[in-house]
């Protein structure tokens, strides 16, 4: 007979919660989704594909900062969360960033926003599975599993468009 432990502390589910967003585990991380990939390539769009990796990368890091915000109930400018306009706000066009510097500063937002989020989770005046009062029933535990969730889906797309453009050899 399997052993059953039906007291799970509220730190058992944030240490779970945590590696989830930022061990990888069974995911391929980001870091090393991008690792080696050079300037050229981070703007191809591989033939039959909608987006460059630096699309997929820009849109990990506004929707990733938009699921923070609205965890905050704020725009991240001092005023109330609002909504960003969907797909068109969530998606750059750009299929290349203007320099190495804007490459890294996505790339270093994305960690930052996540290391805060993952402060969010630590915070003891948070209760993980109570409703947003400003939402239509979600809460943070909802959010993490979003933001993992959608996180791994575009960084194996990442890993898809590398492979599709000949430059992904792990």
């Amino acid at each position: 007979m399997a052993h059953s432990n039906a007291t799970v502390s509220r730190e058992q589910v944030q240490q779970q919660l945590i590696a989830f967003l930022t061990k990888g585990q069974a995911h391929v991380t980001l870091e090393a989704a991008v690792d080696d990939l050079s300037a050229e390539m981070r703007s191809e769009v591989a033939d039959g594909l909608p987006y460059s990796v630096w699309q997929l990368v820009e849109h990990l890091r506004f929707a990733q900062r938009d699921i923070l915000n609205f965890c905050r109930n704020s725009d991240g400018k001092g005023g109330a969360y609002e909504a960003p306009a969907w797909p068109d706000d969530y998606w750059t066009p750009e299929p290349a960033p203007k320099n190495e510097m804007e490459w890294k500063t996505s790339l270093r937002q994305i960690e930052v926003d996540l290391e805060e989020f993952c402060e969010l989770l630590q915070d003891e005046s948070i209760d993980l599975t109570e409703p947003f009062p400003w939402g239509d029933g979600q809460n943070l535990l909802r959010e993490a599993l979003l933001i993992g969730d959608h996180n791994a889906y575009h960084v194996g797309e990442i890993v898809a468009v590398r492979r599709a453009l000949g430059c992904w050899g792990k």
